[in-house]
């Protein structure tokens, strides 16, 4: 049985999407198919760099196709379409992060670049994605991370227009093999935000030099270092606080491609653990059929299924937004923040599952458990994202005002608003449709209904007994309000992708009663807060609810889960 919220390559036909993307998108499915398991798993434990992979990229002219933009396009079906990028996401991760991580970081080089006036390097950049090569994205560094504001990488001028730059980045993807490197750095004879500039680097330059790959894996994670680099007038992508600008806009149209890796690794590891746990014997029965294991799989199960809601519903925002409807600044953190940690959690009911299985050398599973570590931590770690998304919070909760309804956005349309997003401040002006409607069109689940009364009750905190200016400074204690915070985002773009896609209610409230518990957890970790008072320790208690129980309900769920035993292995 095919369960048609799940990728499955046996299955998968990308019939949504226009003639060359379904093309492009299923010869990808093909090309892993025909290496098979042993290959995959014999690449990722020796590391080995992807030159076969990207050989194949660049044949079919996947990530030309895929990353150029309408305005700098070769071709017609060239366009920056966050659909079809998403869908490849969740493929790469499903065969691999490795995969995923090449591209990903191609995406982030590109972002300075696409959003650069300077045509020279447009029309560079889109020549070397038609010959196949990769991309860079120069911004951290050993000392700082992703501090820009404290960036050691010096340009000094040279006095006929130009610079030469000279400095270290760290943990920068590709670097061994970037065609170009949009590098952020500061100029010596400037001082303050009008002192930076971005630029493009070449790795093959005999001035730059790779020093090594920081981490032990076929993902080349680099560090380099520019030793008196010339830079030209042809290089520079941006100047001043337009640089800065650039950076943080790049990581909010790339960092967004976390959310649909997490899931395909999760689907890919979900087959093999529910077709090892129906087919291992146990005392005489099925480890299916211990109540503990049921339970632990169901989850998984219907978190996965959230997750999936979640992001093709951010996409939607993504796709549609524009100056006067900067929504996706929330949906972003969100998908980098709340999708991310979901997928951990589901690896990990999956494991205590299959437990010694998880390690075995053979699975899909032993890199997955691995693997879906970094993706919370690839982009500034979850409280800075919670710190980030708690900036939209009264906005979002008390404060809503009329948008028209955004529509599935599957439609083959260039996101050119992606690369002209403007100043990245003004967090606070960001205003957001009304949450209640989307829980309002379920009010009939019940425990979609019960998940309303812990909304409507985080409405109450935010109103009545919000913290005061010295818990405004205490991270500890603001965490908790953003995890609950998190969760209300994540429930209503569930909810309104339910109604878009008709989701069978049985696994919609199966996915609630985890929601509710998963409330209910945060309220009580609020609860013994150092700092809380006693008016917020008296919210916290009150907004605990216990999930509704169905066991009919619960049952129809399990046998979606159990039918995935078998629905697909990959080939050896």
């Amino acid at each position: 049985m095919t369960d048609p919220l799940l990728f499955n390559p046996r299955t998968y036909d990308p019939a949504h999407f226009d003639p060359e993307t379904r093309r492009l998108l299923r010869a990808t499915v093909d090309w892993f198919e025909e290496r098979g398991k042993r290959k995959l798993i014999e690449d990722y434990r020796s590391r080995a760099w992807l030159a076969d992979f990207l050989a194949f990229a660049a044949k079919e002219g996947l990530f030309a196709t895929f990353l150029t933009p309408a305005s700098a396009a070769r071709q017609d079906d060239q366009r920056w379409d966050t659909a079809r990028i998403a869908a490849l996401n969740e493929i790469f991760g499903f065969y691999g992060l490795d995969y995923w991580y090449a591209w990903q970081v191609t995406i982030l080089g590109l972002g300075p670049v696409w959003q650069s006036g300077n045509a020279a390097a447009r029309a560079r950049a889109a020549e070397l994605l038609a010959q196949g090569e990769v991309f860079a994205f120069g911004l951290s560094e050993k000392s700082h991370g992703a501090d820009i504001y404290s960036t050691d990488m010096l340009l000094e001028p040279d006095g006929n227009g130009g610079f030469r730059a000279t400095g270290s980045k760290y943990y920068i993807g590709n670097g061994n093999a970037a065609g170009l490197v949009s590098v952020f750095g500061r100029r010596t004879d400037m001082e303050g935000p009008d002192a930076y500039v971005f630029f493009a680097a070449d790795s093959r330059h005999p001035n730059y030099h790779l020093v090594k790959n920081v981490v032990d894996s076929s993902k080349y994670v680099s560090e380099f270092r520019l030793e008196d680099y010339p830079v030209g007038a042809e290089d520079v992508l941006h100047t001043g606080r337009a640089a800065f600008d650039a950076a943080l806009n790049t990581v909010n149209v790339g960092k967004f491609n976390l959310c649909t890796a997490s899931i395909g690794i999760c689907e890919h590891a979900m087959y093999e653990a529910v077709t090892h746990a129906h087919n291992r014997i146990l005392y005489g029965r099925p480890v299916t059929a211990f109540p503990h294991v049921r339970r632990e799989l169901a989850d998984a199960y219907v978190r996965l299924v959230g997750m999936k809601l979640f992001s093709d519903r951010a996409v939607d925002y993504f796709r549609t937004a524009g100056p006067d409807d900067r929504r996706y600044l929330l949906f972003n953190p969100m998908t980098k923040m709340k999708v991310t940690t979901e997928g951990e959690k589901v690896i990990d009911l999956m494991w205590d599952v299959i437990a010694a299985k998880g390690f075995e050398k053979d699975n899909y599973f032993a890199q997955a458990a691995v693997e879906i570590r970094g993706l919370p931590k690839l982009e500034g770690t979850v409280h800075v994202n919670l710190a980030l998304i708690l900036k939209f919070m009264r906005n979002h909760l008390l404060e809503p005002v009329e948008y028209p309804a955004v529509p599935t956005r599957l439609d083959a349309a260039d996101d050119d608003f992606l690369f002209r997003q403007g100043p990245a401040r003004g967090l606070g002006s960001v205003r957001f449709h009304d949450w209640r409607p989307a829980f309002d069109a379920y009010a009939e689940v019940p425990n979609v209904a019960r998940f309303r009364e812990q909304a409507d009750a985080l409405c109450e905190f935010v109103a009545t007994t919000a913290p005061d200016e010295q818990q405004s400074r205490d991270l500890d204690f603001l965490l908790s309000v953003g995890q609950l915070f998190a969760l209300v985002v994540h429930g209503q773009l569930i909810l309104e992708q339910a109604r878009l896609t008709g989701l069978d209610q049985d696994v919609l409230d199966e996915l609630f009663s985890v929601l509710v518990r998963d409330f209910s957890g945060h309220a009580v970790e609020l609860y013994g807060k150092d700092s809380a008072t006693a008016d917020q320790q008296a919210w916290a208690l009150g907004a605990v609810r216990r999930p509704v129980v169905d066991e009919g309900r619960a049952a129809r769920v399990w046998a979606r889960v159990e039918a995935l035993s078998g629905a697909y292995e990959m080939a050896p």
